[in-house]
């Protein structure tokens, strides 16, 4: 595998954490969900907003020249990491805080045939999936070049 499929594993590993929740989230389901209280509502744009930030950082460190490629491509994997472990680590502990991945209101479930799946977890699952990839990848092409 050569680095240009690095760069493109983890630039959809990218887009995963913060283009696609920048899409799902800013509507009626999260952001102006009547539903939610105006705090909760806070938090959920200050996270979007957050993660598109985390990913321009990720993608100029894809795919701007410079030296020490390899590096560049660590540190992006490892700010693509972040909100993964982040997302998993809300979802193991739900029973400690209430919470839950979806509610009544908000994303549907994905439907495949019979077989129904929450929109989170399989997108999430998907795009961490991808960066494990790119990440196997970066570590079999050595220090990236």
């Amino acid at each position: 595998m050569s680095i240009i499929w690095v760069k493109i594993l983890l630039t959809l590993a990218v887009l995963g954490f913060s283009a696609v929740p920048a899409i799902f989230d800013s509507n009626s389901t999260h952001a102006t969900n009547p539903l939610w209280t105006p705090h909760a509502r806070f938090h959920v744009v200050w996270q979007v907003v957050s993660y598109v930030c985390l990913g321009l950082v990720s993608l100029c460190l894809i795919w701007t020249a410079g030296v020490e490629e390899g590096d560049r491509l660590w540190l992006a994997a490892t700010l693509c990491a972040a909100p993964y472990i982040g997302f998993f680590t809300a979802m193991a502990s739900k029973p400690l805080y209430g919470g839950a991945n979806a509610d009544a209101n908000g994303v549907p479930p994905l439907r495949f045939g019979r077989v129904e799946m929450d929109a989170n977890v399989t997108i999430f699952t998907v795009a961490t999936s991808i960066l494990a990839v790119g990440i196997i990848a970066l570590l079999w092409l050595g220090d990236g070049k």
